[in-house]
């Protein structure tokens, strides 16, 4: 069977090109601040470390438009998160959530939005934990609430109301299991200052390991971008797998 990842570079290449060596995947986002409580797990710990201990965390958050359609178009919407310090002293946890459903097979799926709340955020692949493979999503506290999604108005709205989520996890079977509290507030000083990428794969933690099932394409779609844009390729390190 043929793959298609040389024609998935060669699309990403070639609409990074027309929009003016903008990234051809999430060329219109914003960069905000947030903070993430992780809950005690009473009686039924996780196994994995990060999870178990509670806490604390700043978060950076880029929430952006997938595909770049015109703003008057739903989009899928992304919800990149680094976490400070997840992982140990200066070495975040990075995790890419995209619009989708909550449903056995709708968690697996991008779904275009005209709200920013209208519903969950989903990892969309799975997560190795220790006792089973599980997906993560982000349940909006407000679903519906009306949050616009264009880059400008959404800082807005965010600055005089923050956006909480409820992160979850759940295997196939499983109910949604909540572990966390995500709360979006303000832009992110200064973005252009200090370029973020977010990489699932090298911003993980030891004993909770992303699963491959979409690395391949992930990576084939923004190294074509990178190459529409005429940017060079990182060496000595992994590619990004999330470009801001």
């Amino acid at each position: 069977m043929k793959t298609p990842l040389p024609s998935l570079r060669a699309l990403a290449r070639g609409l990074a090109r027309r929009r003016g060596r903008r990234p051809a995947l999430h060329p219109d986002g914003l960069l905000l601040s947030g903070v993430l409580d992780v809950l005690p797990p009473g009686d039924r710990p996780w196994g994995v470390a990060w999870l178990d201990s509670g806490g604390r965390y700043d978060v950076t958050v880029r929430w952006s438009r997938a595909a770049g359609l015109p703003e008057r178009l739903p989009d899928g919407l992304g919800l990149a998160l680094k976490v400070r310090d997840a992982a140990g002293p200066d070495r975040p946890l990075d995790l890419l959530l995209t619009s989708s459903g909550g449903g056995p097979l709708t968690r697996h799926l991008p779904l275009p939005r005209a709200d920013a709340l209208g519903g969950p955020y989903s990892t969309l692949s799975g997560y190795r934990f220790p006792d089973r493979v599980r997906v993560v999503a982000a349940f909006p506290d407000e679903p519906g609430r009306g949050l616009p999604v264009r880059p400008s108005e959404l800082a807005a709205a965010l600055t005089r109301r923050p956006a909480r989520f409820r992160l979850c996890a759940a295997a196939r079977g499983e109910p949604w299991r909540q572990f966390a509290t995500l709360s979006v507030r303000t832009a992110h000083p200064d973005p252009a200052a200090q370029p973020v990428a977010f990489d699932p794969y090298a911003a993980s933690l030891a004993d909770l390991p992303p699963t491959d099932r979409l690395r391949a394409l992930r990576e084939a779609a923004y190294a074509g971008s990178r190459q529409g844009r005429g940017a060079a390729e990182p060496q000595g390190a992994r590619r990004p797998a999330h470009e801001p």
